[in-house]
């Protein structure tokens, strides 16, 4: 099911003006509502006339994350705040958090797109969504808990934590669809083992898995634990939260709804745009938001944009699963390493399973790269010659896929700590600056 078919399918001529339409009044709005964005424009010699078409996009300067920290917490709102009705944010472990406010046409946009979001994973009004994103600040649960009331399924808003809860009321409110992280999915259908509940008891079919980056291997393996098809969406709090993007049921790239958020991706190094098929970071103009209206914010993601239409009928843009951040990347002895990259390659191995933890450290100058990784139980069990052998394969996998040696440390199942929110793969022990 197509939500809006009419802007979900319109042609790219089509797509093209309304986006110009509306970067023209964004243009506008924040050149004369928010002094910031006026001062970047008449830095770069811009004003509102020179902005006519969407092709004028990359004459626009940057937002980042630290314009939001230093503008704390409402200088790039562009109304005052007797106009806002809603205010999410970070949670600032890296500094300041970053302040959203919505006003109620914001709110009514970020529903809409919900709704898109959801159709797209094939829910329905006949649909019970148990949402066990975080509520509060974060916009992970309120954002599909509004877009699923938009759509009109039943949502049940468990929010996130208490497992053994969120499965009691999986079983007894016939949950079809469930919404939460990747990570949490997989301790999900590790708890339905430990507390031995009948898989076919449950109306589980589909999950609604984003706010962390997850790999294809990921996937398959929550697909064949919780026997759902599991549906990735995007969504960052800057732009709006959840509802900027999401895969179909073809799980061929995710669908941008780019009526409402402008997308690029730009060289991260040059900064200059690049064409359609290649990889870089994502940049999302939100060309329909009245509250804090973004120009060309750096996501930090990394992805490509597709261009053809999809199968599934819809010829909004897609963009790539992303591969991971720009900010994100880990530097080992001058290489470039993704924890993505690492997850992929421990979920090719049978006898591991999809909870690991990397540690960096400085030994004598040189960076030295730790995984830990859990083994099944049973296989743990065995002998330690036939674990020595599974930790000099993982290696040889690794070694092989990322160009530098790691040092692979087994250990037994549940060593590793659960979240329930974003999982936390890294700890960098190093003093870098």
């Amino acid at each position: 099911m197509i939500w809006n078919r009419t802007n979900e399918c319109m042609t790219r001529d089509e797509m093209s003006v309304l986006q110009s339409e509306r970067l023209r009044e964004l243009i506008e709005r924040v050149y004369f509502n928010v002094p910031y964005y006026r001062e970047k424009m008449q830095a770069a010699g811009l004003g509102p006339d020179d902005i006519r078409s969407r092709e004028d996009l990359h004459k626009l300067p940057f937002t980042t994350k630290d314009d939001l920290r230093d503008n704390y917490p409402f200088g790039l709102f562009a109304l005052p705040t007797s106009e806002i009705i809603r205010l999410h944010a970070s949670s600032g472990t890296t500094g300041k958090p970053t302040v959203v406010g919505y006003t109620r046409k914001d709110l009514a946009t970020w529903s809409e797109v919900v709704a898109r979001t959801l159709s797209c994973a094939g829910v329905s009004r006949d649909d019970f969504i148990q949402i066990a994103y975080g509520y509060g600040l974060f916009t992970g649960g309120l954002g599909l808990h509004y877009g699923g009331e938009k759509l009109g399924a039943v949502v049940i808003p468990v929010s996130g934590g208490n497992t053994a809860r969120q499965l009691q009321i999986m079983q007894d409110f016939s949950t079809t669809v469930i919404a939460c992280t990747p990570s949490y999915a997989l301790y999900l259908a590790e708890s339905i083992d430990e507390l031995k509940i009948d898989r076919k008891k449950l109306k589980l079919r589909t999950g609604v898995f984003g706010a962390e980056p997850w790999t294809e291997n990921m996937r398959r393996e929550i697909e064949l634990k919780l026997g759902i098809k599991a549906i990735d969406i995007y969504g960052l709090s800057e732009i709006i939260g959840p509802g900027v993007a999401s895969e179909c049921l073809f799980q061929e790239g995710l669908h941008v709804n780019e009526d409402h958020f402008m997308p690029e991706v730009i060289d991260p190094v040059t900064l200059k745009p690049l064409d359609e098929g290649e990889e870089g970071e994502l940049v999302f103009t939100t060309v329909t938001k009245e509250g804090l209206p973004l120009v060309r914010y750096r996501t930090r993601d990394l992805t490509s944009l597709d261009y053809e239409p999809c199968k599934c009928g819809r010829t909004l843009v897609r963009m790539k699963k992303c591969t991971g951040r720009s900010d994100d990347m880990l530097i080992i002895r001058g290489v470039n390493i993704f924890p993505s990259t690492i997850e992929s390659v421990l979920l090719e191995i049978s006898e591991t399973s999809p909870h690991y933890l990397l540690v960096i450290d400085r030994v004598n100058n040189m960076d030295v790269l730790q995984v830990l990784v859990e083994v099944d139980q049973q296989f743990f069990l065995d002998r330690i010659g036939q674990l020595e052998s599974l930790r000099k394969k993982i290696s040889s996998s690794l070694e092989s896929t990322l160009g530098v040696s790691v040092d692979v440390r087994l250990v037994e199942h549940k060593t590793i700590e659960r979240f329930e929110g974003k999982a936390k793969r890294v700890i960098d022990k190093r003093k870098l600056t």
